[in-house]
């Protein structure tokens, strides 16, 4: 029972900051957003190169059946690759128009 209460009495401190208002964490979310928006491009991007390269095995190996389905599987794990990119992306952005987080550019703090 001591050590709990010794425990608990470490997070004190945090309760000053528990009054924090609801625009900071807007805030965060939007440089959450912009951080990770250019990180999702060169995922889909990857996704799409993926997806051709197996149409490039599929097609340059028609005469093995072992390449031939070893690119189909490329394609298929591609294009659900794309498919939940795509939603995810939608998703994120239904949320975001609903709860009014806004985009734009990350404001970098300086030094007084």
């Amino acid at each position: 029972m001591k050590k709990a209460l010794w425990g608990s009495l470490y997070f004190v401190p945090m309760l000053a900051f528990a009054q924090a208002t609801f625009t900071n964490l807007i805030t965060s979310i939007n440089n959450l957003k912009g951080v990770l928006q250019p990180v999702a491009a060169v995922l889909f991007g990857l996704a799409i190169v993926y997806f051709f390269w197996g149409v490039a095995k599929y097609v340059l190996n028609a005469s093995d059946a072992k390449a031939r389905e070893e690119g189909r599987g490329i394609m298929v794990w591609g294009i659900v690759a794309i498919a939940v990119m795509a939603s995810i992306y939608g998703l994120v952005n239904l949320l975001s128009s609903t709860f009014g987080v806004q985009t734009g550019s990350l404001t970098v703090p300086v030094l007084p």
